[in-house]
This record gives C-alpha cells, sequence and structure tokens, in this order.
C-alpha cells in the first residue's frame, strides 16, 4: 500500500527548487556526506552522535534520527510526497520516483539541502483550506518529515482511486441533517459555543436572525499568543449546495483592513470562492465547509454544554441516538 509523507521547505523557501529539480530534501548539514549504504536506524544513531556531538540529549539525537530515517529508509518509490509552498495555503504534491530515487546533492542549485529523493510532481496542488481539519492539522506538524495517516482522504482529494468502499451510513451527512434541522436561534447558540471552544473573546452576534444565517465579530485568542479580529458569517445551505463567490464577496467588503473573516456553512464552496477568500490585498477569509464544520464539533464536543448537546440528539463520536 504507498504511503503519503510530508516534507517541508522550511516554510516553503525551497519549494519552487523542490519542483524544478523534481526532487524533495532535507537538511542536517553536519551530515556532510552520501546515506544511501545506510540500512539501518542503528546506523543513523552512530552517524548522528558522530555528526552533533555537543548534543547530549538522546531525546534530540533521536529525534532527528527518526525523521532522518523516514525520509532514506521508510518512504519507498510509489509513495506520495507532499510539501506545502511558500504562501502555505498551497500543498504541491507528487510521488517518489523509481528507486534508488535518494542521492546526495552538491547543493549548487541554491538549495542547502543535500539528501535528496527524486520526485515526480503533479501539475496542479490542493488548497489546504479543502481539506479536513484532521488533515489540516497533520499537516500543521512542526516535524521536517511526517508520516500522513488521512491516506484515503488525500486519495480523494487528488482524484486517485482509494481501497475504501462506500456504506449506507455516512456520518457526515447524519451530523449535518441534524445542524439542519436547527432552528435559526438554536443554529446561532450552536455557532456561538463553537466559537468559544475555538478561542474567542468576547464573541458577539450582530446580525439578525431569520436568513438561516448568523453574523458575529469576537477576538481570536492563541494562546496569549496573539489576538486577532474576526468578522464570522455562518450560513445554513442545503446539503449538496455550494456557497458562490458573491456570497463570500459580500463577507469580505464588511471587514476592515486590520481584520479578517471567516466564513462557516453546512455546504461547500465553489473553486471561485476559495479564490476570493484569499486573494492578495484584500482581508484573509477561512473557509469551513460542512464537512469541516462537523470535524470541529468532534473536536470540540465536550467544549459544547451538555444541555445543547441533547439538543443535538448526538452522542459522542456525532453519532445520532
Amino acid at each position: 500500500m504507498t504511503a503519503v509523507w510530508c516534507v517541508r521547505a522550511n516554510a516553503g523557501e525551497y519549494a519552487g527548487h523542490f519542483l524544478r529539480g523534481s526532487y524533495v530534501a532535507i537538511g542536517w548539514c553536519e551530515v556532510a556526506h552520501d546515506l544511501s549504504a545506510v540500512r539501518t536506524r542503528e546506523e543513523l544513531y552512530s552517524i548522528m552522535r558522530a555528526a552533533y556531538p555537543d548534543v547530549s540529549s538522546p531525546i534530540v539525537i533521536g529525534n532527528y534520527v527518526g525523521q532522518v530515517a523516514r525520509f532514506i529508509l521508510e518512504m519507498k518509490a510509489g509513495d506520495y510526497v507532499i510539501t506545502p509552498a511558500a504562501d502555505t495555503e498551497e500543498l504541491h504534491y507528487g510521488r517518489l520516483a523509481p528507486d534508488p530515487s535518494y542521492f546526495f546533492a552538491t547543493g549548487d542549485d541554491g538549495c542547502p539541502y543535500r539528501h535528496r529523493r527524486r520526485v515526480e510532481w503533479a501539475p496542479g496542488t490542493l488548497k489546504r483550506s479543502g481539506l479536513s481539519v484532521p488533515l489540516q492539522n497533520t499537516i500543521r506538524s512542526s516535524l521536517t518529515v511526517f508520516a500522513v495517516s488521512q491516506r484515503e482522504e488525500f486519495l480523494a482529494a487528488i482524484g486517485s482511486p482509494t481501497q475504501q468502499t462506500a456504506t449506507a451510513y455516512d456520518p457526515y451527512r447524519a451530523v449535518l441533517e441534524r445542524v439542519l434541522q436547527l432552528d435559526d436561534k438554536e443554529f446561532e447558540i450552536l455557532v456561538g459555543h463553537l466559537l468559544t471552544a475555538l478561542g474567542f473573546d468576547g464573541s458577539e452576534v450582530t446580525g439578525k436572525t431569520g436568513d438561516g444565517g448568523v453574523d458575529a465579530t469576537g477576538e481570536l485568542n492563541v494562546a496569549n499568543l496573539a489576538k486577532i479580529k474576526i468578522f464570522v458569517q455562518a450560513k445554513r445551505y442545503k446539503l449538496g449546495s455550494k456557497v458562490s463567490a458573491s456570497v463570500v464577496k459580500q463577507l469580505r467588503a464588511s471587514i476592515p483592513s486590520n481584520g479578517q473573516g471567516a466564513f462557516i456553512t453546512t455546504a461547500d464552496f465553489q473553486t471561485s470562492a476559495a479564490d476570493v477568500a484569499l486573494q492578495t490585498g484584500f482581508p484573509r477569509i477561512g473557509l469551513v465547509n460542512g464537512r469541516q464544520l462537523v470535524d470541529l464539533l468532534v473536536e470540540h464536543w465536550n467544549d459544547i454544554p451538555a444541555d445543547f448537546r441533547d439538543q443535538l440528539g448526538l452522542k459522542p463520536g456525532l453519532v445520532r441516538v
């Protein structure tokens, strides 16, 4: 079974080099020699201790070994590889070339990472915002090399056949159908609870009920590291529908230059809407589609008051009672 890996390019700095040179690469520049003869992790431990004599922590050395081992020993020909672009909203992807794909480069192409694997890159990209919340969280890992556990979702996103078989029960659809049964006030309360669980301070509903939507503002407090003024619109649409670019533009028009936006829906977004949300020169708008809304409810279910969890008629895992 093919695996899916993410290899970072120093926050996208060297993503262009990866694409032009048809490779992915890692640093560990103190290991300035070819590792193609390495066959075991034990060999890598000796190499890392010799290369980093000032590092006494076995945890740090083990971290180095784990990532390099994944890159040269565990990644196989035909596996998929993802690397974030410089703007981080786009994800490049491709497949590892037939073995032997590892090579030790001279580094004269401007990329200082000399340990490389040959990759056949796809012509297109994936938008991070279109992926599930769990997959987005996985991509945020601080590791340089790591496996992506949401393999089936990735394959579906790029249009590749998966090994999943269709089932009669779609948990995402079941939850969204229940959300769509809420009345306007109940939906407003649900959005308010979710915003609070996500870290919003002083969230305030500013729009009127009756149109199936919620308008709210608040400050997103990121672990006391930063506060961002967010203007939120949450709107229910029937399943299978897609929010248009014009609707997203309407939200954008109400966001000041020092703020950002968020659009939460039970449906999905047209491609043009996603382009508008990230258009250069305008406030950024985060888009949360129906499946991502369910992911957020799963992640923050215990932060929603018990009486409202009962009102939704769902139990942990968001399975209908």
